[in-house]
């Protein structure tokens, strides 16, 4: 008896046997109000190889898909595309149960998981460019070094010209449909790009040398199986493509302002800038992060041109809400960006003075110097905000035009 969890069949040799993860809301510091999955795979063939495994919870799903196919502990290889916990908290526990004859990872895979589970077991490195063939298939592997951390490889099967991505074009989606034609466009181009932009960024170079690579090598995708949201079975070429854009970071004419206020004087502040942007052309998005989360606004940074940023001065300092997404922005680093800083203070006004250089160590092009209010803005206070904005619209018209 298999249980209540059924495999899903993806080409001549590849099943689904992953798990769905309805509740998280949360994944190291980016919200996932859409839950996600962790995908694993089966490929049957003269012997079964299992792709990957689960995040520890969902063990027993993984096994029970595994077992709608075939007999677990028929496994005879496991293939470890990334030693991430929720691909591989389940390894040990999945080993000691099937007893595969061999675990298969990269050289920093091997490393990665003898230091997260001092198993005593040998893991067997495969290297970049290496071609194994196992149980009657033909399988290649390639390093993808950072992509997103220093273990991480992609596994490409010949016979069904499938690329097991890992964490490659993938996105934090938990829907009841497996593939990507069958879920709306929409959510499926928001939840990718929010997945880009939170966890690539910072590794963009990386991302278009790998598409170069892979085109240069002249592999055939006709089907992509990403560690976590849907499995592309029809033109895959449309998420590589919107990977090859996310990583150039061509500025765009939106300009995000993005504040948090104590009594309103910052936000008065925000919404006169916005104002301004919108009369000089450019498409302004105002996000105060009282109901703003960080993520989404890296989200909304990934396709900008402008990020104009406000605080008040609390303890000599800059805003709580304000810290915390600019110490995430800078972590992502985020590229070809101009922008400028504004607030308000009562009677030391270091705040905006901060964040000005934390702009300038991101390397935001200030357009021009912080905008500073005391106390509560007056009608003047206001049109200079507007003026603000006005300025940076401008220079943003300027930006866009040049790279075009």
């Amino acid at each position: 008896m298999s249980g209540p969890f059924e495999a899903v069949k993806i080409s001549d040799h590849v099943y689904w046997v992953g798990a769905i993860d309805w509740g998280i809301r949360d994944f190291h510091g980016y919200s996932t109000f859409r839950g996600s999955t962790y995908n694993a795979y089966l490929i049957v063939a003269d012997d079964v190889i299992l792709i990957d495994t689960v995040k520890a919870p969902f063990k027993d799903e993984l096994l029970s898909r595994v077992a709608s196919v075939t007999e677990p502990r028929n496994i005879k290889y496991i293939i470890s595309n990334h030693s991430e916990m929720d691909h591989s908290g389940s390894l040990p526990r999945v080993i000691a149960e099937v007893e595969p004859e061999k675990v298969f990872a990269s050289p920093n895979g091997v490393k990665a998981l003898a230091a997260h589970f001092h198993m005593d077991r040998e893991i067997t490195a495969v290297k970049d460019g290496e071609n194994l063939a196992l149980g009657g298939v033909n399988l290649s592997f390639l390093e993808t070094r950072m992509l997103h951390w220093p273990d991480s490889m992609v596994t490409y099967v010949a016979e069904d010209r499938l690329l097991f991505s890992q964490d490659g074009f993938g996105m934090h989606l938990a829907t009841a449909e497996r593939f990507a034609d069958e879920i709306d466009e929409c959510a499926i181009v928001e939840e990718g790009a929010k997945y880009y932009a939170n966890i690539l960024t910072p590794y963009s170079a990386l991302v278009t040398k790998l598409i170069e690579r892979v085109g240069s090598l002249g592999i055939r995708i006709d089907v992509l199986c990403p560690d976590h949201g849907p499995i592309w079975r029809k033109d895959p070429g449309k998420i590589i493509g919107l990977w090859s854009k996310w990583a150039e970071q061509a500025p765009t004419g939106k300009a995000l302002v993005v504040y948090d206020t104590m009594w309103g004087s910052t936000e008065k502040m925000a919404r006169a800038i916005s104002e301004g942007l919108i009369d000089g052309g450019a498409t302004a998005l105002v996000m105060p992060l009282h109901s703003c989360h960080r993520s989404d606004v890296a989200t909304e940074l990934l396709e900008a041109g402008a990020l104009l940023v406000g605080t008040p001065t609390i303890n000599n300092s800059v805003f709580p809400t304000v810290a915390d997404v600019i110490a995430y922005l800078k972590g992502l680093k985020f590229k070809n960006l101009i922008g400028a800083v504004f607030g308000s203070y009562g009677w030391s006004g270091e705040g905006h003075k901060l964040l000005n250089d934390e702009l300038a160590s991101m390397k935001v092009e200030i357009v021009a110097d912080p905008m500073a209010v005391n106390y509560v803005p007056d009608g003047e206070a206001l049109d200079r905000c507007r003026g603000l904005g006005l300025a940076v619209a401008k220079k943003l018209k300027e930006v866009v035009k040049g790279g075009s």
